[in-house]
């Protein structure tokens, strides 16, 4: 069976190497496509364990002039790529060959999940409530050394797409030598591309990609998810997940990460939170546009009729006409916003619930019309969607290393004539913090808070001042996490609640502190029990904190077994130390990459949290 599954993985890979064979020597020579060959017949006698084989790849590799090595390096990595794509295909085609073979094992994970769920005796309703309180938030992240672009993504898709075509059974002869075509179009097409930015990607550029990622997979994936999971707990515990349901969220660093990177402004935060809205806007268009298509049903419930105010002959249509034009006016006040103008808001949505009630009234009344099979097709999906991606898509973090907040709060007790704080034992730092944080009146005077505000002129202390008011004016939908990069202390996790308290933040983003170095995963537990035992601060949290575990810098800081001690250890202290307290504990896991940035082996590749 193996051998069945595998062979056409070989298949693929064998395709895509031979058109890259052919495009090298159409397009590059075939100087360097026999240089190739040699190469990877080299490889394989070394492989092998022939000695002399791997002597004469020395010498090869010695050899060449500096010409030759980009050449060489890109028609190696494209392989590479082509063949990562075949892999991943091949996952999908094992998902659908086991789907007609009963004894075959199941690559879907979540089959043997649920296998191991029943082989513990977990009760049904205990199962459905788990699932249904589950909260996995994937974070999109972006390194400028890492980030493929987009027309690259563009074409592998459509690599990735002609190889699922070639799977069907019925193509004509013409019909598959099209595909085929298609195929040499698109390896050609990636050959000729330069796949090195020739300019480095600003912040924006790397918000762009993550839309990218969404528009063209997650948006279609994740109801098709939703859909799969709920058929496994229709089967397990007898009953549907509930409407509201939203197992799998995402958020972003892209165009929030301001540590260490001094491209991201407040004024760069602020244009990716409206072109995130922006580009949601876009998306619900289009779902509202098809589904209005789709919803030409007479049929609908008082509810619907009452809303109407008088019969029509198409009441799904026109009930949400409302939406589709709200939709249309805040998809255009955000591109009024982004070219830096002014534009009516009276119409815009300002919520998710503004969103997704329009959806649920419909969705009642098709099943009150016993027209189900209707309300679970495009609708069940657009609600999906709205519970997952909001009104926003991407919630924003917001990431800052500790440094910054001290100096900010330094340059406060300074011009308030108390001193440097950054210069204080941590618990007169604690002390005063708590204080100011329990106070009623503002700690600074309101011409500090405003842009024009000059008397604290620190450029770096003026644009932590400018993040957090541009955070004070955004829907707190938008925002995910504040993250604290290189958190040592509890006082570093207060002065960052003083600062948005200060910027008249009404509903404070969650505090997150990040213990990535040896020394502070160390002492993340003991960091964490100090803030637990702050009456106030136990108060705030509401029983629920998340704390941030790094890989990378723990990773180059003490090695990557060690770090992976140290990272297991501070993840069992700090889940007891939350135990004991009472406090939910959520891991905020930034695992990607390559080993030096804290990767491993079938990985996640971009941060997770998981509660």
């Amino acid at each position: 069976m193996i051998q069945q599954i595998d062979a056409p993985l070989r298949e693929d890979v064998r395709l895509l190497g031979n058109l890259l064979g052919e495009t090298l020597k159409l397009h590059a020579g075939q100087d360097l496509f026999n240089q190739i060959e040699q190469i990877r017949a080299l490889s394989k006698g070394a492989r092998d364990g022939q000695v002399e084989a791997e002597k004469q790849l020395e010498q090869l590799f010695l050899s060449l002039e500096d010409a030759e090595i980009l050449p060489l390096t890109r028609a190696f990595t494209h392989f590479l790529n082509f063949a990562n794509i075949a892999e991943q295909y091949h996952v999908v085609r094992r998902r659908r060959q086991s789907e007609f073979d009963d004894t075959a094992e199941s690559p879907n994970p979540l089959v043997p999940l649920f296998e191991k769920f029943k082989q513990q005796e977990i009760s049904a309703d205990t199962l459905y409530q788990q699932i249904c309180e589950l909260k996995i938030e994937l974070v999109l992240t972006a390194h400028p050394t890492e980030v493929s672009r987009r027309t690259l993504i563009q074409k592998y898709d459509g690599i990735n797409n002609a190889l699922s075509k070639f799977d069907q059974q019925k193509l004509t002869p013409r019909e598959r030598q099209a595909v085929l075509a298609d195929l040499k179009q698109l390896i050609s097409s990636a050959w000729q591309t330069d796949e090195i930015r020739q300019h480095r990607p600003t912040p924006i550029d790397e918000a762009k990609w993550g839309f990218t990622t969404i528009e063209q997979t997650l948006w279609n994936a994740v109801p098709k998810f939703i859909r799969e999971l709920n058929g496994m707990v229709q089967a397990q515990c007898g009953q549907n997940l509930p409407l509201d349901v939203a197992p799998v969220r995402f958020a972003s660093w892209m165009g929030g990460d301001r540590d260490g990177n001094p491209n991201v402004t407040h004024t760069v935060t602020q244009e990716v939170l409206w072109l995130s809205r922006w580009k949601a806007a876009d998306l619900y268009v289009r779902d509202i546009e098809n589904l209005r298509w789709e919803l030409s049903i007479q049929q609908c419930s008082p509810e619907i009729s009452a809303a109407l105010g008088q019969p029509h002959p198409e009441p799904y249509r026109e009930y949400l006409r409302d939406t589709r034009t709200r939709l249309k006016a805040t998809r255009h006040w955000l591109a009024e916003k982004l070219k830096g103008n002014d534009a009516d808001d009276s119409l815009v949505i300002k919520s998710k619930d503004e969103l997704l009630q329009p959806l649920l009234t419909c969705y009642r009344s098709l099943m009150d019309c016993n027209l189900a099979e209707i309300a679970n097709g495009s609708l069940l999906d657009f609600i999906y969607r709205v519970n997952s991606f909001g009104i926003e898509l991407l919630k924003l973090d917001i990431r800052q290393e500790s440094g910054r907040h001290r100096q900010a709060i330094s340059a406060i007790t300074e011009y308030l004539g108390l001193g440097n704080f950054e210069t204080w034992t941590e618990q007169a730092r604690q002390n005063f913090l708590l204080q100011e944080l329990q106070s009623k009146r503002p700690l600074l005077p309101k011409h500090l808070n405003e842009p024009a505000g000059s008397l604290i002129e620190h450029p770096d202390v003026q644009e932590v001042f400018a993040t957090m008011r541009t955070l004070a004016e955004q829907p707190s939908e938008s925002l995910g996490a504040y993250i604290i990069s290189m958190a040592e202390y509890p006082s570093d996790v207060l002065a960052v609640l003083l600062l948005q308290k200060e910027a008249g933040i009404e509903h404070a983003l969650r505090v997150v502190p990040l213990f990535e170095t040896l020394k502070d995963l160390d002492g993340a537990a003991a960091t964490m029990s100090t803030l637990f035992n702050m009456h106030w601060y136990k108060q705030h949290i509401q029983g629920k904190h998340e704390v941030m575990i790094g890989y990378s810098d723990s990773a180059k800081d003490a090695g990557f077994m060690s770090a992976n001690w140290a990272q297991y250890r501070a993840q069992e202290e700090l889940t007891a130390v939350a135990q004991q307290h009472g406090v939910q504990l959520t891991l905020f896991h930034g695992r990607g990459g390559s080993i030096s940035r804290g990767g491993a082996p079938h990985q996640v590749l971009f941060p997770v949290r998981s509660g």
